[in-house]
């Protein structure tokens, strides 16, 4: 009997040592720290057409103060590689307000495009659009808090 409370006495011992709940010089405790190295993420970059304007079809400036504002040009492309560019700059501090939507549209096919910037478009200042069917075409453009060049011409080689 002397021998069980002897080993049952020095198994609390051991047990309170292992739980550290004794009092002895402050161990610092390591905390884990991760190990798992972070994979980078492929991410493609569209290249932007870019291309020299020559001579032009439509060169303008427009400003537009409120939602309301709505402007018409036409005009007629004879050269199948031309482009449209338009370079925005926003008139209020806060861009969440600005935009500018610009729909082209070819008057022979009807088809149309629609261009812009600030809410779904993004918020590139400048814009070039190739384009490469002749024709009459159709530019409606409309936006708010913004002053915007356009210039639609032929594409230098």
């Amino acid at each position: 009997m002397k021998h069980r409370v002897f080993v049952i006495l020095a198994l609390v011992i051991a047990g309170v040592i292992v739980a550290g709940c004794t009092q002895g010089p402050a161990v610092p405790i390591a905390t884990p720290t991760s190990n798992a190295v972070a994979t980078p993420v492929a991410t493609t970059v569209q290249a932007r057409p870019s291309f020299t304007m020559g001579d032009h079809y439509l060169q303008k400036s427009y400003s537009f103060q409120s939602e309301k504002d709505v402007v018409t040009e036409q005009f007629r492309v004879d050269n199948p590689s031309w482009g449209i560019e338009f370079n925005v700059l926003p008139l209020n501090d806060d861009t969440i307000y600005c935009w500018f939507e610009m729909k082209v549209t070819n008057v022979d096919n009807g088809q149309s495009q629609i261009y812009g910037y600030g809410r779904e478009n993004g918020f590139d200042l400048k814009n070039q659009i190739p384009m490469y069917t002749t024709g009459p075409y159709k530019l409606e453009m409309k936006g708010n808090r913004v002053k915007v060049d356009v210039t639609a011409a032929k594409q230098n080689p």
